[in-house]
């Protein structure tokens, strides 16, 4: 079977192209799999941003969230065989899921939720692994007490959209979302946030509530932007977790004075660094396949788009770059 891939243009970075890949082989803990739907995400667009400011000397296949079937596996590979349905967010040092088939790493890949079909499946694993880490390993809110206050900044794009329920289900914080637009507002609720915040002029609308200081904050958009109001609400010994990178250097004074603690999450550094814990994200996606198979979580699915074109990875590509998205864009192929 003749694999097709969209890539960055070497020759123009700032368009797709189309290509034909050699079959990769897979190493000792890889599945080679057949990829059915993906996901377009934040960092998708930002690779691109990157390779068209700097160059590349051959094609880029982008993409890092799918759903697929098991074609071949590794040697070292025990919990999955040929014809397994899966999902995964990958490895950003490898080629991405923008092809009809890829090498994944078995250890963070986990069998796909039964309920879902390729593209309500394709939306979840990034944000989700994204979501869990920040909550339940860097802020560990599971073990706060009741009473205790969360604020998700960002609560209708993926990550949020999966940081709501997660949090609201498996902690006792008061869930407090940000969104700027009625139906974003509205999102969130559905999902689970009990106050729901415009994150303009964000301390002011919290003071409205009655809200001076939050205990977590978790921060999905915007450091450099919400940087200030984030330093003056976060609570004394409170935990702070941001996914964006900041531009500007970011003033640690008030955290000093507080003793609060600032997190970072990138869900690509067990697999970039092959850490000695690399298959807790494999653990991680089974338990929200779990949970979405129990009807406890819903896909974040908001729109698809049919088929590996450049057009379509364009279209895609474009419509993350408004800023507007709530919820998740998937092609499917």
């Amino acid at each position: 079977m003749t694999i097709r891939a969209i890539a960055v243009d070497p020759q123009n970075p700032t368009r797709f192209i189309s290509i034909t890949p050699e079959k990769p082989t897979p190493g000792q803990y890889d599945l080679l799999v057949e990829v059915k739907a993906v996901s377009i995400n934040p960092v998708d667009t930002k690779v691109h941003a990157g390779l068209k400011k700097n160059g590349l000397q051959q094609p880029r296949i982008l993409g890092w969230d799918a759903s697929g079937v098991v074609l071949e596996a590794g040697s070292g590979v025990k919990d999955f065989k040929p014809g397994d349905e899966v999902w995964y967010a990958g490895d950003i040092t490898r080629p991405g899921s923008n092809s009809t088939q890829q090498l994944i790493d078995s250890r963070i890949t986990a069998h796909k939720p039964r309920t879902l079909n390729w593209a309500e499946a394709a939306a979840m694993p990034l944000t989700a692994l994204t979501a869990w880490e920040a909550l339940f390993e860097h802020l560990k809110v599971q073990d706060a007490a009741a009473g205790k206050t969360l604020l998700i900044i960002g609560g209708a794009g993926g990550v949020g959209s999966l940081a709501i329920p997660l949090a609201a289900q498996r902690s006792q914080v008061k869930v407090i979302a940000t969104a700027s637009r009625p139906e974003s507002a509205a999102w969130c609720r559905e999902r689970g946030a009990e106050l729901v915040v415009d994150y303009r002029d964000l301390k002011s609308n919290l003071a409205k509530e009655g809200i001076e200081h939050v205990d977590y904050i978790l921060c999905l958009n915007d450091t450099d932007g919400h940087w200030s109001a984030i330093s003056d609400l976060i609570a004394p010994l409170g935990h702070i977790c941001t996914i964006v990178e900041n531009a500007q250097p970011l003033d640690q004074n008030a955290l000093k004075l507080k003793s609060a603690a600032l997190h970072w999450e990138l869900m690509f550094t067990r697999s970039m660094f092959n850490t000695p814990d690399i298959a807790q994200q494999g653990e991680i996606l089974k338990q929200v396949a779990q949970l979405l198979d129990a009807g406890k979580l819903t896909t974040t699915l908001s729109e698809t788009l049919h088929g590996l074109t450049v057009e379509n990875l364009t279209t895609a590509h474009a419509k993350l770059l408004e800023g507007h998205m709530q919820g998740k864009l998937v092609i499917t192929y």
